[in-house]
């Protein structure tokens, strides 16, 4: 079966229309982030070779939106919160997203089955930004507990695996992560919350997005940055991207504007098995 990335740029591109008509409607603030945002800026829509959409709010516009959500979006689609998998006892990421339920995206296996067929679909990531404390130290010691509550919950995922680990980093992972299995995961999807909303009455101007993974849990923005947004041109519409999209892009990727290697120009979410219908 052949790749049909323009299948999937429009089954995403339905999904973000959708995110920015409901945001619309409620006044809810949102902006393009990650890849989509490099898209944007750079293609004028969807990076050719990318097969994921990412969007970000801060978290009082994301309770916002999750509250009517579940009434807005259409039959096709679902907000999949991070507590979705197995009654909250299973644990994939921190990160909540829409599915696109009219999709197949890799062929049936045990890890799918496990994540009860949620993470075979064509899916956007809406990541949280949330405020850190007006410190330095505090800011180490906020980011330093969400790796750790995450390395707690990777104990509870279908499979670890350690192959892109250093061995400092394997024995800190693994060790947290066998930790992390004697922890109800409901427990540990508590902890998450409340390290995330722990400076929420914060007068620092820092902003880092809580629901990142570890990897990116560097990036740290000013709130002007992400408080406030425009309108860009994306493919046929127009979506809300951050007014700082500049810095942002900047911060996490260095010269966004640049194009990777050809190697490098491939799909990483789906697997040639990609199926949708209408």
């Amino acid at each position: 079966m052949e790749y049909d990335m323009e299948a999937v740029h429009e089954a995403s591109l339905e999904i973000l229309k959708e995110i920015d008509r409901i945001c619309r409607k409620y006044k809810i603030r949102y902006g393009l982030d990650a890849g989509t945002l490099i898209g944007a800026v750079r293609h004028g829509g969807f990076i050719p070779w990318d097969d994921d959409a990412d969007v970000a709010m801060t978290r009082s516009q994301y309770e916002a939106f999750r509250k009517v959500a579940g009434r807005e979006l259409p039959p096709h689609m679902e907000l999949v919160e991070p507590d979705s998998f197995r009654g909250g006892k299973a644990f994939y990421d921190f990160t909540p997203r829409i599915i696109y339920q009219n999709s197949r995206c890799h062929e049936d296996t045990e890890e799918m089955a496990f994540y009860e067929g949620k993470l075979n679909h064509i899916w956007v990531d809406i990541f949280t930004i949330d405020r850190l404390p007006a410190g330095k130290l505090g800011i180490w010691w906020t980011k330093f507990l969400q790796k750790a509550v995450y390395g707690l919950a990777m104990g509870h995922r279908y499979h670890l695996d350690y192959g892109k680990y250093s061995l400092l980093h394997k024995i800190f992972v693994g060790g947290l992560a066998t930790a992390g299995r004697l922890i109800p995961m409901k427990v540990i999807f508590r902890l998450q919350d409340a390290i995330s909303k722990k400076d929420r009455k914060s007068r620092g101007r820092l902003r880092y997005y809580s629901t990142y993974q570890p990897d990116f849990m560097y990036v740290t923005v000013d709130k002007d940055w992400c408080d406030q947004v425009e309108d860009m041109d994306f493919e046929d519409t127009r979506l809300m991207v951050p007014k700082g999209w500049d810095p942002i892009l900047t911060e996490v990727y260095g010269d966004y504007m640049k194009l990777p290697p050809k190697e490098k120009r491939v799909p990483t979410h789906s697997t040639r098995q990609i199926q949708i219908w209408r």
